[in-house]
């Protein structure tokens, strides 16, 4: 047992070095009932159940020191709840100092809550490993300048707090570069399910996203819903208060056994289990493979298809079922160009090895990132979702020479593009029957040919372009240019080249985000 966390992830134990675990926090509270005995019998049976679960586990108890924490003139007043309950609990430094020697024999990540001032003192100590601050101090701000001066890390509860509250909190802690985390928690004991409010998980995570956000419940101990819940939402730090009943001391509604934490333990372990990773993609089953392909349709050709001709999708016929090695309509895509390397005959079942592929997805992405990283470098602004159309006149492949990258802004009855060529970028001769333009050049320059007669641009340049007349442009630097016309039609360019016009895979185009 034990934890190694940072404050971007959980509470940082400096004595500690385990992977990354669940901490699950046994609070004792008064349920020692002032007999040391019965306080140790308590560690050793949960420290007897942990041995089942593969969490890291941390026992907590209380100090108050009662003489100066009960005002004088009440000390006797057993009519008063607490003072009554404390009073007739109290364990001796000795005592305390026994038990958090079986923490020590046993495991346990040892933590307590100081309810004064003198009690932080005791805390450093016993050598504790983390403060507890209960619900009830959260906004006690003598006690929390103390407990910040302790060399060791927060856990804080924020039962009836107001969000002006946590953030007074979380801005103290933080100024005083402690280590700490947050714990959802209702001061109701017990706490009714429908009272439990989990949400708050999620705004307090939302609020303090560099905040580790905990759980402690006070629901009775055979509700095991909340634990679940609190799993899915992320939450990987939980506190409960135990007690082992015996003839002598009984056990209160919101503290649990230790039948009933095996029973928590396993329903938190089961929503661990049930929700799976947090990083990354999860890799797909064998059998979720197997019985996903069974619903995806096989490509079959349906008509004969030459040796070297591309795959066209007016050739082809979509249909279950697949067969082992076939090419299925999932393979189809813009970006991977198929070619036979063998003749398919009609209704054949076309398989990946009888076919050539070159997939340009990757050839996409890196000009994307080209051009994003050059927008950036120029310091052009540009919204975050754009439509991409990354012209490529004589393939792909050769986009480096000849190209360019076309970002639409708006298209109406008025139109705006961006227009990025990178270093080097050539874009071939053309015109627009319908189209009027006008280009302003916002950074690095351009060679612009109109008519056949080349000009250079530089930026702050504006040049106009009427229908009908030719123009290409090229850059040796880089270009960013805006284009600000009359209406685009996508079928309005003309270029001279004719091998160009007949090319019609001569555009990709795709919606990015630039982030």
């Amino acid at each position: 047992m034990g934890s190694a966390y940072d404050k971007a992830g959980m509470i940082a134990l400096k004595t500690q070095k385990f992977e990354y675990r669940p901490l699950f926090i046994f609070e004792m509270a008064n349920n020692h009932m002032g007999d040391v005995d019965h306080g140790l019998r308590i560690i050793r049976e949960f420290h007897h159940i942990c041995q089942d679960f593969d969490f890291n586990f941390g026992f907590k108890f209380q100090y108050r020191q009662l003489d100066s924490f009960i005002h004088p003139k009440f000390k006797d007043r057993c009519d008063i709840k607490y003072i009554k309950r404390f009073s007739e609990t109290r364990l001796s430094e000795r005592d305390f100092l026994r038990l958090r020697e079986e923490l020590q024999k046993c495991g346990f990540v040892a933590i307590c809550t100081p309810f004064d001032e003198a009690s932080v003192d005791l805390i450093e100590k016993h050598d504790y490993d983390i403060v507890k601050i209960a619900s009830c101090s959260f906004t006690d701000w003598p006690l929390l300048e103390r407990a910040a001066q302790a060399d060791k890390p927060i856990i804080a509860s924020t039962a009836t707090a107001t969000f002006s509250d946590i953030d007074n909190v979380v801005s103290f802690l933080e100024h005083r570069n402690k280590r700490f985390s947050l714990m959802h928690c209702v001061a109701e004991y017990p706490t009714a399910l429908e009272n439990q409010q989990l949400n708050q998980i999620d705004l307090l995570r939302h609020r303090y996203p560099e905040v580790e956000i905990g759980f402690s419940t006070h629901e009775s101990p055979e509700d095991t819903l909340p634990v679940q819940l609190a799993v899915t939402k992320g939450v990987s730090l939980f506190e409960k208060h135990v007690a082992v009943p015996t003839e002598e001391y009984a056990v209160n509604q919101y503290s649990a056994t230790p039948d009933q934490v095996v029973n928590w333990l396993q329903a938190a372990r089961q929503a661990f289990d049930t929700s799976g990773q947090k990083e990354g993609r999860t890799k797909a089953t064998a059998k979720e493979l197997s019985d996903i392909k069974g619903l995806r349709r096989g490509v079959y050709s349906a008509k004969v298809i030459k040796a070297d001709e591309e795959l066209n999708a007016n050739d082809l016929n979509l249909a279950i079922p697949v067969i082992e090695g076939q090419l299925t309509a999932n393979d189809l895509s813009k970006y991977n160009h198929l070619t036979a390397n063998k003749e398919l005959l009609p209704g054949e079942a076309i398989l990946v090895a009888n076919l050539e592929s070159c997939n340009t997805r990757k050839v996409v992405n890196k000009i994307v990132s080209q051009v994003r990283k050059f927008i950036e470098s120029k310091q052009v602004v540009i919204p975050s979702k754009v439509d991409f159309e990354i012209s490529h006149h004589y393939g792909i492949e050769r986009v480096d020479d000849y190209g360019a990258t076309i970002i639409t802004i708006v298209n109406r009855d008025y139109c705006k593009k961006i227009i990025v060529q990178l270093p080097g970028q050539k874009h071939p001769e053309h015109m627009h029957k319908k189209k009027e333009e006008t280009f302003l050049i916002l950074a690095g320059s351009v060679n612009l040919g109109i008519n056949g007669n080349l000009k250079k641009f530089n930026a702050g340049d504006v040049i106009l372009v009427e229908p009908n007349v030719k123009h290409s442009f090229q850059t040796e630097e880089g270009v960013i240019f805006e284009e600000i016309s009359s209406t685009h039609y996508r079928d309005d360019s003309y270029y001279t080249d004719v091998d160009i016009m007949n090319n019609k895979q001569r555009k990709t185009q795709l919606t990015h985000w630039i982030e």
